[in-house]
């Protein structure tokens, strides 16, 4: 499943840094990921680093682009070749 950013975002630009895929952009008014990019982090870490540094805790699951590990690794492979 990707992630999203939600309207507590501060834009504070701790997570566009840490992100394998390069997923994380700057929007307006606050941070975006795309889901096409986004893996969790799958093939490149063990958790979603973006979530680790995120000091508003504003990234979540998106609940409209659901996939498994499978998928995910699928897809950061794809991103990484």
């Amino acid at each position: 499943m990707a992630l999203m950013i939600i309207e507590t975002c501060t834009a504070c630009d701790a997570c566009e840094p840490v992100c394998p895929n390069k997923a994380i952009s700057v929007g307006n008014p606050i941070y975006v990921i795309d889901p096409m990019k986004c893996t969790e982090c799958v093939g490149a870490e063990d958790e979603p680093q973006c979530k680790l540094v995120c000091p508003a805790a504003c990234i979540v699951p998106n609940p409209d682009w659901e996939e498994d590990k499978d998928t995910l690794m699928e897809k950061y492979q794809q991103l990484h070749t």
